[in-house]
């Protein structure tokens, strides 16, 4: 499960750098954030989950 959660960390990232260096591709960086903070709430939750 972390790896899956850690391989797309890293994919939201690149999207991220990818996205700002290139000014026309602005979104993608925003997607990328969006997404990256997602996984890791996801990966938190299912964590906390799992705990209990």
């Amino acid at each position: 499960m972390w790896t899956v959660l850690i391989i797309l960390l890293v994919i939201w990232a690149v999207l991220s750098v990818v996205g700002f260096a290139i000014k026309g591709l602005i979104w993608l960086a925003i997607i990328g954030i969006i997404l990256f903070a997602g996984t890791i709430i996801f990966g938190m939750i299912r964590n906390a989950a799992r705990r209990k």
